[in-house]
């Protein structure tokens, strides 16, 4: 039996006016992004849809990016278009956890922006570093990094691609070390602290803290984890789940070998860029992966998923 599931990008596909033709075309949309602005105390659309300085700043981006993945994830279930399964990418897990049913669309959206600001301000500037090694084994990086003491892979995203973090000195002898091996080329990364690193572990308990405030309720349709890849259906799971991943790898090309072993043949990555696709291609190019980021590409994919025709001419 054919399965679908919605999938959620990471940090970095953030882009001014994500999101806007959702708000200015779906009530469900509107609603979303008016009340996360009421409950964070920020003006979400000027964050989301105007130029500014703050939308690349870590503690705005996470909460700018959930806010836009749900109100166009809102869009897509009106329509009729619904999920056997969802995951996502870091930050994307989050959205990923609201669709399943297990949290508010709102607590989502708060969660994520206090860790956002954990995120930022747990390392200082300029202290950690994350770099990507491409055309590289993974057990190769692996082996090569038991010889660096705070340095460790913080994203599984496909084959050839995976993504180191840690201390920036380290990091950066890392990086030497991974070409001398054979890595073709590393890419530092443009970012503003050692993401899904140990060096984040003292942010792990104001996290912990704030989803015991937040009601987790069972999950409606479950989600794959990034910790582990695999799939989660007791809410019981979710919180300790939430707090591993802040410090643990990303095994994303891993979450979408299971499940595509579970039998998800459909994948529909929501919001900008299409990071995940690409992903795909080189992780399955068997699976069927549709991409949304607009509304005119989500009435497409409305139509050819042809489950919503009352609602959009194809």
């Amino acid at each position: 039996m054919s399965k679908t599931a919605f999938i959620y990008p990471g940090q970095g596909v953030q882009t001014c006016g994500m999101g806007k033709d959702f708000y200015e075309n779906s009530p469900a949309a509107r609603q979303i992004f008016d009340q996360a602005s009421e409950v964070l105390k920020l003006d979400m659309k000027a964050l989301c849809f105007e130029k500014n300085d703050l939308l690349d700043q870590t503690e705005y981006t996470q909460a700018a990016l959930v806010t836009t993945y749900l109100a166009m994830t809102r869009v897509l279930l009106e329509k009729g278009i619904r999920p056997d399964v969802t995951a996502g990418l870091s930050l994307g897990e989050y959205a990923a956890i609201a669709v399943s049913g297990a949290v508010e669309d709102l607590d989502a959206i708060r969660l994520v922006r206090k860790r956002g600001i954990l995120m930022q301000n747990t390392v200082p500037a300029g202290e950690g570093a994350m770099c990507a090694v491409l055309s590289m084994d993974e057990k190769k990086i692996e082996e090569v990094l038991e010889n660096f003491e705070d340095v460790t892979i913080a994203n599984y995203n496909c084959p050839g691609q995976i993504v180191i973090t840690g201390g920036k000195k380290g990091v950066e002898q890392a990086e030497k070390a991974l070409k001398e091996q054979g890595a073709k080329r590393t890419v530092m990364l443009n970012v503003s602290g050692p993401f899904h690193s140990p060096l984040l572990k003292p942010a792990k308990a104001e996290l912990e803290a704030a989803l015991a405030g937040t009601q987790i309720r069972p999950l409606q349709i479950p989600y794959v984890t990034n910790v582990t890849a695999k799939q989660v259906t007791q809410a019981s799971e979710i919180r300790g789940l939430l707090v591993q991943q802040l410090c643990s790898p990303v095994k994303w090309m891993q979450s979408m070998e299971q499940m595509i072993e579970d039998g998800t043949d459909t994948f529909v990555e929501i919001g900008p860029g299409k990071t995940l696709t690409g992903f795909m291609r080189k992780i399955n190019r068997n699976s069927r992966v549709y991409h949304i980021s607009t509304w005119e590409e989500m009435e497409q994919v409305v139509c050819e998923l042809g489950q919503a025709g009352k609602e959009t001419e194809c």
